[in-house]
């Protein structure tokens, strides 16, 4: 089969995903469509098992995970975090805690190889599950493991979501009926605008070039590479620092691979590794994943809570939006974004109150969500898969 017949084939899958989770206002996950339809046409023979071999995506993933992760720190500046810096702390104890209670059940249960397959992906998102499945491939494990990373990542947020609706509606209709919610949401909504020369400040006809902003995001990519070895750090590691480190000085724009263009092109490389296990696996490999995956995602989903729910209590803010910021880390963006708007929106009674509600909420689950989707999740994936 020619490479672009087989990369479009895979990007039907991703697009049917897309257009369903547009569709469900992201109720119905779109990597959930995608695995799932590969999954089935590659059992009805109706698509080769080496569709993502010959795609090529898994070159394009080899040569852009490095920028990918890189770019990864550059999506919120580092002063944002700063001053979410509980939401960040409750996102990492969230995860913590899940990592723990893995740990010390999913272990003895199954076995060391499923603890790494299902950490990293429940704790995280697409980037974790590649490298976690990437990890898993080249330790050459069974194929009913290889698949446990793409079939959590499939159903985590399954459970997730609706409880965080839960959880959050609650928080808001306490604020509501509180008086607290014009204070809170003005607390929230502060940002500091003073202006801090940064170090490095690019021409504006160099930060708006996409092909030297694309040139910036693979130098840093190669800089982590290169960097690896000598250190024993993971390069997936290194590149996220370099990135918050190299936007914090101005060195590279906020969202920098989206500024380049090549953002789409990158995670249709990421998506393909980790649909790539479910063309190969058989139905009995999938199956066999099965109550690995049901028992990762409940325990899981209880270090998360009970991790978020610790850490609330400890930084003395409410426990419904203490646990709903743990549990962006079975979601992440843009479901954060979407669950919270929501909740406003139907709780609010009128326009101002829904605006004030929306600005007490969504800073905190973006940040939680960003720390563990797109931070924490790639150092858990990293530092897990290497010791396979």
């Amino acid at each position: 089969m020619e490479p672009i017949y087989a990369a479009a084939i895979i990007l039907a899958f991703i697009a049917l995903g897309e257009l369903v989770s547009i569709w469900s206002k992201a109720r119905v996950p779109g990597l959930l469509v995608a695995m799932l339809g590969a999954f089935v046409f590659a059992q009805l023979g109706l698509i080769p098992t080496d569709t993502v071999d010959q795609s090529l995506l898994t070159q394009v993933y080899v040569i852009l995970v490095g920028p990918l992760l890189f770019h990864m720190g550059s999506l919120i500046p580092l002063r944002t975090m700063l001053q979410q810096w509980r939401s960040v702390v409750i996102a990492l104890a969230g995860m913590l805690g899940a990592v723990l209670l893995l740990a010390a059940t999913i272990i003895p249960l199954f076995s060391f190889e499923h603890f790494v397959a299902g950490a990293g992906p429940l704790a995280g998102g697409i980037v974790s599950t590649g490298l976690t499945t990437q990890g898993l491939t080249a330790a050459e494990v069974s194929t009913a493991i290889i698949v446990l990373p793409s079939l959590v990542l499939m159903m985590q947020s399954l459970p997730a979501m609706p409880l965080t609706n839960f959880l959050l509606r609650r928080y808001a209709l306490s604020l509501r009926e509180s008086g607290e919610l014009t204070r809170l949401a003005t607390e929230a909504q502060h940002v500091d605008t003073t202006t801090k020369k940064k170090l490095v400040t690019l021409p504006d006809s160099l930060a708006g070039n996409e092909l030297f902003v694309l040139f910036l995001i693979l130098v840093g990519g190669s800089v982590a590479t290169l960097l690896a070895g000598p250190t024993n750090i993971p390069s997936s590691i290194i590149a996220l620092l370099l990135g918050i480190a190299s936007t914090a000085i101005g060195l590279t724009p906020e969202r920098a691979m989206e500024k380049s263009s090549s953002f789409g092109i990158a995670m249709a490389g990421v998506v393909a590794i980790v649909i790539a296990p479910l063309l190969t696996a058989s139905l009995a490999d999938v199956l066999a994943a099965l109550v690995p995956m049901v028992a990762i995602l409940l325990i899981g989903g209880t270090g998360i809570l009970l991790g978020g729910l610790i850490a609330t209590k400890l930084l003395r803010w409410r426990p419904m939006l203490g646990m709903s910021v743990a549990l962006t880390a079975m979601y992440g963006f843009p479901a954060d974004y979407l669950l919270t708007n929501e909740v406003a929106r139907s709780t609010g009674r009128t326009d101002e109150e829904r605006q004030q509600l929306t600005d007490a909420m969504l800073p905190a689950m973006l940040v939680g969500g960003f720390t563990s989707v797109s931070a924490g999740s790639v150092v858990i994936a990293s530092i897990l898969v290497s010791f396979l």
